[in-house]
């Protein structure tokens, strides 16, 4: 049990870590064109991951466990039912695209590596160190985005903070109550797979798209390189 909660704990603070950095990245490095490249190349780095995920563990525990139908009716759910959010918050102005893909990826891999490590702890242990690296650039993104938003730093850091402890749960709920139950976990995950692939779509690649400049999509590949590695490891 204490090395689960270890485990997860990481995966989680690293939501908190990113923050700090983009805290400290904004208000303490002067503005330049170099600055402005650093942080589009970051969120670049933070799609490729997010898709890495998307493609190496979450749809393909979907595919593994599901039919067809049941599988593109999760997908689909999800894909649209962010959509619909992605309206809503869009027309009251809100930035949190990639705070929310960043969550939906985060809380069903925290769920699986729960229900893993009863399984497989060495697993378990990789996927851990697997779902911190990700979250770390996904959140210095979303600590950008939400502030421009309009929440303040030491809000933003708050629920951060709060947000990080989201991997100790995730983990205790997949390893005690749904570790006998794959196809449950499997929807959870397809679900995710289609919201984050919109968000992804939508807002989160063109946002990170720097005009006249070509090096930064680069971060996407490195990102999504970052993933496989991981997996390969796993």
């Amino acid at each position: 049990m204490k090395e689960l909660i270890l485990y997860s704990g990481f995966a989680g603070i690293t939501i908190f870590l990113g923050g700090l950095l983009a805290n400290y990245f904004n208000h303490h490095i002067k503005e330049s064109p170099i600055k402005y490249e650093i942080t589009h190349t970051l969120m670049s780095f933070g799609a490729g991951i997010i898709l890495s995920a998307l493609a190496l563990v979450l749809i393909p525990k979907g595919l593994e466990e599901l039919e067809l139908l049941p599988f593109a009716f999760s997908f689909l759910f999800g894909a649209l039912l962010f959509l619909f959010l992605d309206q809503y918050l869009a027309k009251k102005g809100s930035q949190t695209a990639t705070l929310l893909a960043m969550l939906m990826d985060f809380i069903p891999e925290s769920i699986a590596l729960g229900a893993v490590f009863a399984i497989e702890p060495k697993m378990a242990t990789v996927l851990g160190v697997f779902i911190g690296l990700q979250n770390l650039p996904e959140a210095f993104n979303a600590f950008r985005d939400l502030v421009q938003s309009g929440f303040s730093v030491k809000k933003t850091l708050i629920i951060f903070f709060f947000l990080s402890f989201l991997g100790i749960t995730g983990a205790l709920i997949g390893h005690y109550l749904l570790s006998d139950y794959p196809d449950l976990t499997a929807h959870l995950m397809t679900f995710a797979s289609g919201g984050i692939l919109y968000l992804l779509i939508q807002d989160i690649i063109p946002e990170s798209k720097l005009e006249k400049k070509y090096l930064t999509s680069l971060g996407a590949i490195i990102g999504f390189l970052v993933g496989v590695i991981s997996e390969k490891l796993i």
